[in-house]
């Protein structure tokens, strides 16, 4: 389901814009669909009304959790099922944070992601996206999102510009805690800058050679990481916002020298963040995480040379919960860590 089936079901019904702008606000902030003083505006027409809890039951179909795990970090790791029992993940985030998925599987195929190795299963409707921040709102406060989960938010763009608009209005983030997370994909730089809600920008970079990035990135649009870096550059000085660039550090893979050379040779000088993340182990994937140490040496070393570096933990190491394994255990019938009744 896409936000706009909402708006027009609505609207048939005869709600007028300013209901629906409350009732999306009252449901993006996990209330009542009919929350909010009268005051604010005309009282819900009466066929509205009647068709209520119809509609509320479909919203709380959109997505359930199916089970919940949380992590020693405060994270929690949501395994969340969709209307047609498809299954993907969320992630509540220490500081009031959550990441959602964009599609069920990948079609990027990162050689080092659980999430792709099915391929594209389906895309997540914009309603679908926005239900994860209801669900997640129900359990904590969030005023950040980042579409960091399954899927390439890139593959998906209509669906997930639609639900950023929303979020970024009716559902009272900040524009720049909407974080927009891509391989790379020249669409991404031509449609974002149009939005009236301008999201933050990720990139995720991996490595600073083009070869190594198309073996580690497969499926993804052929794009130099300078000529990446120079259209993420673009953007960030168009919105005010430093592009946070991704970088998973790979034992042996992207933890050389030379990669450090390549980054300071990329970002020096850019309006930009390193968001160096440890690689989180996948069993039956032969790349490795490195030592804690390394990889702080690896991030004190890029800072001293002028490049903002910070050193990240991905949410949920304890519970074996890298993005796409949640899925993975569930589909193959292990016994999750927690069921939420």
């Amino acid at each position: 389901m896409r936000i706009e089936h909402i708006r027009q079901r609505l609207a048939e019904l005869g709600a007028k814009p300013v209901h629906i702008q409350r009732m999306l606000r009252a449901w993006t902030h996990s209330q009542p669909l009919d929350a909010g003083p009268t005051r604010r505006g005309p009282a819900l027409p009466q066929a509205v009304l009647e068709a209520l809890p119809a509609l509320s039951a479909e919203l709380a179909g959109l997505a359930q959790v199916r089970s919940e795990h949380p992590g020693e970090d405060g994270s929690a790791r949501l395994l969340v099922a969709l209307g047609d029992g498809q299954t993907v993940e969320s992630v509540l985030l220490p500081r009031d944070g959550l990441c959602v998925s964009s599609q069920v599987g990948c079609a990027v195929g990162c050689v080092f992601c659980m999430t792709g190795r099915d391929g594209l299963l389906r895309q997540v409707g914009s309603a679908e996206i926005v239900a994860q921040v209801v669900l997640a709102r129900a359990r904590r406060h969030v005023k950040k999102v980042v579409f960091m989960g399954m899927g390439e938010p890139a593959h998906n763009l209509d669906n997930v510009l639609e639900a950023i608009q929303l979020l970024g209005t009716e559902g009272g983030i900040g524009h720049k805690n909407l974080v927009f997370s891509t391989v790379g994909d020249r669409r991404v730089f031509e449609r974002l800058p149009e939005l009236v809600v301008k999201p933050a920008l990720a990139l995720s970079l991996h490595t600073s050679r083009a070869d190594l990035r198309a073996e580690l990135l497969p499926k993804a649009p052929r794009i130099d990481p300078d000529e990446l870096v120079e259209l993420g550059e673009t953007y960030a000085r168009a919105t005010g916002y430093p592009i946070q660039y991704q970088w998973t550090l790979i034992e042996g893979i992207n933890d050389s020298d030379e990669e450090l050379d390549g980054i300071v040779r990329l970002l020096k000088g850019k309006y930009a963040l390193m968001n160096m993340i440890p690689y989180n182990t996948i069993p039956d994937l032969p790349y490795r995480r490195p030592a804690w140490e390394k990889a702080t040496a690896i991030a004190r070393s890029l800072h001293q040379r002028g490049i903002l570096t910070k050193l990240r933990n991905s949410a949920g190491q304890d519970v074996d919960g890298g993005c796409g394994q949640l899925r993975a255990r569930a589909i193959a019938g292990e016994t999750p860590v927690r069921f939420v009744r």
